[in-house]
């Protein structure tokens, strides 16, 4: 009963919470090289935000604590969780800080594009 409770409790705190928290602004923009996903969320450090890879899939959040009944709940607030597209190198997606936006780069891979052959069908 009492998992129950912490449930409903966390529940009842991420409502309460969803209409205080300000909206985050998210931009894609393409380059030559690359695609550039810049995020600010007023009123969060942008260094606080986790930048997280799971199975092709790309997740971007942040982690709020609430103390509820003496309880610290640590709740993640996400801002983006989509599929990779097959055209990023998932290797070398890399994130920084740059004027209180959190900037993650995803470079294209290359080949995705740039790979063609004919396959000839052979006679028995």
């Amino acid at each position: 009963m009492e998992n129950r409770l912490d449930i409903l409790t966390s529940v009842d705190v991420l409502n309460t919470l969803h209409g205080g928290i300000s909206e985050p602004k998210i931009s894609l923009n393409n380059h030559e090289h690359s695609r550039e996903m810049r995020i600010r969320v007023p009123g969060v450090d942008p260094e606080l935000i986790q930048v997280e890879i799971n199975n092709n899939m790309l997740f971007v959040y942040y982690v709020i604590t609430i103390n509820s009944a003496g309880k610290d709940i640590r709740l993640p607030y996400t801002l983006y969780n989509k599929a990779l597209p097959y055209f990023i190198e998932i290797n070398k997606i890399n994130s920084t800080v740059e004027d209180r936006r959190l900037v993650i780069t995803l470079p294209f891979n290359r080949l995705a594009n740039g790979y063609h052959k004919k396959i000839k069908t052979s006679k028995d």
